[in-house]
C-alpha cells in the first residue's frame, strides 16, 4: 500500500462504532414507528398469503374460461356453441362419478378436483387450441400443403402440446398439494378430472362445429354430422382423453409412494408416464390416417384393452389401500388409539358406509327419544341392541385399567374440559339444558295437556336429523383420517415420509381421538354385522409388542402420545 493512501485515509474523520455493551442505550433511543425513515421491506409476503394465492389461481382459472369460451364461440357460432355446450356436458357427470367412486377409501378434497378440472377445461384448452392453431399455420406455410400441416399437427403436435397441458396440473397438485398426493389412486383421480374439463371443452367445439356443417347443408336427425359427433366422443370413447391423461397421473402415483432418496425415480416416472400419454395420444389421433378401418382397429385391438388394464391397476390400487388400513392401523389399536374391531370395519368399504348409516340411524332415534342426550334413557347404543360394548363387558378401557389416557395423565380431554364434542354444536338439546320433551323453544308455547305443537315437532324433528348427520359427518372425517394415518405409516416405512412425520400422525391421531366416542362404536357393530369381525375372536396386531423403533424417525418410544398400554382383553 503506498504512502499517500494511508494519509488519505488518515485525513478521514472516524466513524464511531456503537458498543455492544451499550445495546439497551441505543434501543431505548430508537424512534416511534411512526418516525421511522427506513422501514423493512416485506419480501414475499403477498405471495405467501392464502388469499392472495386462491384469488389470484381464481382469477387466472377465470381469464382463461372467459377467453377459451370467446374462442370456441367465434369458430361455432351463437347457436352452435349453444347446442355443443348442451351436449358437452352429458358425459360430464358420469366421468365424475367414476372417478369419484373410485376415490372413496381416501377422498381427496373437492378443492383439489375442481381446480383439476376447471385447469384443463380453461387453461389447458386455451393452451393448446393456441398452440396447435400457430403450429399447424406455420406447418402449412412451411410445407405450401394444408392437408398435410393438418395431419401432422394432429398427429404430432396436438398430443405434445395437450398432454403436457394437463400434466401441468397434476404437477401443481403433486408439488403444493403433496400431503394429499398419496399413491396411484390419486394420480388417476386428479389426471382423471383434469382430461374430463379439456374434453368437456373440446367437446363443445367438436359439436358446435358440426352443428354448423349441418345447419349450411341442411341435415338433421340420426344422419346429421352432430348425432355421428355425439355418438364418437361422447358414447363410444368418453374415456378418451382420461385414459391418456390418467398415464400421467399413474407416473405421478409411482413417484409419490417412491422413496424420498429415489431422485432420479421420482423424476423419470413422472416422464415416463407423460411419454407414454403422448404417444397412445398420437396414435388415437393418427388413426384416421390409416384406412377407413383403422380407427376401429385401434380402438377394438389397443384403446379397449389398454382401458381394460388400467381399470384393473386402479381398482387393484384401491384394494391395496384397504389392506393398508388392516395392516397398519392394528399396532394404534395395540396402543389403545383404536378398538381391536376399526382395523377391520375400516378395511371394507360394506363396514364403513354400514357404519355410517348406523351412526346417522341411531343418533337420529337418539335424539328423537331424548333431547338432551345423544343416546337418551330407554335408547339402544349405538353398537346394537343385545351386543357388548366395543371393550367388552366389564372390561376396562383399552388403554389398561388404571393407566392414564393417552393425550397425558392429568391433561384435559382434547376439546376441553365442560366443552361440547368436536362433532358440532347441534349436538346440544335444541331447547336449552334442562328441557326435555314437550318444551317448547322460547317465543313459542306449548299446552301440557295437548303436548308439543306441530311447529315444535317439526323443530325437534328436523333437530334429530341434523343430529343424525352430525353423526354420520363424524364417523365419515374418522374414516378419512384413519386412511390417511394408515397410509402415512407405510410411507414411513418405505422412507418417503416427510421429516414432518412425527407432527403429522399426532395431528392425525388428535382428529381420531376427538371423534373416537360417535365413531368407535359405530365400527366395532359394523364389524360385527358384516362377519369381519366375530365376539368370541378379536384380531391380532401383526406387530410385536410394544411398537417397533423406526430407525429414521426415531421410533415411537420417544412419543408421548403413543405410550404403549396393555390391549384390552377378548370379548
Amino acid at each position: 500500500m503506498s504512502d499517500e493512501s494511508v494519509q488519505q485515509r488518515q485525513s478521514q474523520p472516524a466513524v464511531p462504532l456503537l458498543e455492544e455493551q451499550r445495546v439497551g442505550e441505543i434501543l431505548a433511543a430508537v424512534p416511534e414507528r411512526r418516525h421511522w425513515r427506513y422501514r423493512p421491506r416485506r419480501v414475499g409476503m403477498v405471495w405467501r398469503s392464502r388469499t392472495f394465492r386462491i384469488a389470484a389461481v381464481f382469477t387466472v382459472l377465470a381469464l382463461c374460461g372467459l377467453a377459451i369460451l370467446a374462442l370456441v364461440r367465434d369458430q361455432t357460432g351463437t347457436e352452435g356453441f349453444l347446442v355443443g355446450l348442451g351436449l358437452a356436458v352429458l358425459p360430464v357427470p358420469l366421468l365424475m362419478a367414476a372417478f369419484r367412486w373410485l376415490d372413496r377409501v381416501e377422498p381427496a378434497p373437492w378443492r383439489n378436483l375442481l381446480f383439476s378440472f376447471a385447469w384443463g377445461a380453461f387453461a389447458a384448452a386455451l393452451v393448446a387450441i393456441i398452440a396447435n392453431s400457430f403450429a399447424t399455420r406455420w406447418i402449412a406455410t412451411a410445407t405450401a400443403d394444408p392437408s398435410d400441416a393438418d395431419t401432422l399437427g394432429a398427429t404430432v403436435i396436438a398430443p405434445v402440446v395437450e398432454e403436457s397441458a394437463k400434466a401441468a396440473a397434476v404437477l401443481l397438485i403433486f408439488l403444493f398439494r403433496r400431503r394429499e398426493f398419496n399413491g396411484i389412486v390419486d394420480g388417476v383421480v386428479i389426471a382423471g378430472f383434469t382430461a374430463s374439463g379439456f374434453a368437456f371443452t373440446e367437446n363443445i367445439l367438436y359439436l358446435g362445429t358440426a352443428f354448423g356443417e349441418d345447419q349450411q347443408i341442411g341435415t338433421s336427425g340420426v344422419v346429421s354430422m352432430t348425432a355421428a359427433t355425439f355418438f364418437v366422443r361422447a358414447v363410444m370413447s368418453p374415456f378418451a382423453h382420461p385414459l391418456f391423461t390418467v398415464l400421467t397421473g399413474i407416473g405421478f402415483g409411482l413417484a409419490a409412494v417412491s422413496a424420498r432418496h429415489h431422485r432420479i425415480r421420482r423424476i423419470a416416472l413422472p416422464l415416463l408416464g407423460l411419454v407414454l400419454a403422448m404417444g397412445m395420444h398420437a396414435l388415437w389421433n393418427g388413426s384416421a390416417s390409416l384406412g377407413p378401418y383403422g380407427f376401429y382397429a385401434v380402438y377394438g385391438v389397443f384403446m379397449v384393452p389398454v382401458f381394460g388394464l388400467v381399470t384393473w391397476l386402479a381398482i387393484w390400487s384401491r384394494r391395496r389401500e384397504l389392506r393398508t388400513l388392516s395392516a397398519e392401523l392394528p399396532a394404534y389399536a395395540a396402543a389403545g388409539w383404536l378398538t381391536p374391531a376399526e382395523p377391520l370395519a375400516l378395511s371394507s368399504m360394506r363396514a364403513r358406509g354400514m357404519a355410517r348409516d348406523v351412526a346417522r340411524h341411531r343418533h337420529t332415534l337418539a335424539a328423537r327419544e331424548n333431547w338432551a342426550s345423544p343416546y337418551g334413557p330407554g335408547s339402544a347404543p349405538p353398537y346394537g341392541p343385545g351386543s357388548a360394548p366395543p371393550y367388552g363387558p366389564g372390561s376396562a378401557p383399552p388403554y389398561g385399567p388404571g393407566s392414564a389416557p393417552p393425550y397425558g395423565p392429568g391433561s384435559a380431554p382434547p376439546y376441553g374440559p365442560g366443552s361440547a364434542p368436536p362433532y358440532g354444536p347441534a349436538y346440544a338439546p335444541p331447547y336449552g339444558p334442562g328441557h326435555g320433551p314437550g318444551f317448547a323453544p322460547p317465543g313459542q308455547h306449548a299446552s301440557p295437556r295437548r303436548g308439543p305443537s306441530a311447529q315444535v315437532k317439526a323443530h325437534a324433528k328436523a333437530q334429530a336429523k341434523a343430529h343424525g348427520r352430525a353423526a354420520a359427518r363424524a364417523v365419515a372425517e374418522y374414516e378419512s383420517f384413519a386412511t390417511s394415518l394408515a397410509s402415512l405409516r407405510r410411507q414411513a416405512r418405505r422412507g418417503a415420509a416427510g421429516p414432518d412425520f412425527a407432527e403429522r400422525e399426532l395431528e392425525l391421531l388428535h382428529h381420531l381421538w376427538q371423534r373416537r366416542d360417535v365413531a368407535a362404536p359405530a365400527l366395532t357393530y359394523a364389524a360385527q354385522a358384516t362377519g369381519r369381525l366375530h365376539p368370541h375372536r378379536l384380531p391380532t396386531a401383526p406387530y410385536a409388542y410394544p411398537f417397533p423403533q423406526h430407525t429414521q424417525y426415531g421410533g415411537y418410544g420417544h412419543n408421548p402420545y403413543l405410550t404403549p398400554h396393555r390391549p384390552p382383553p377378548p370379548q
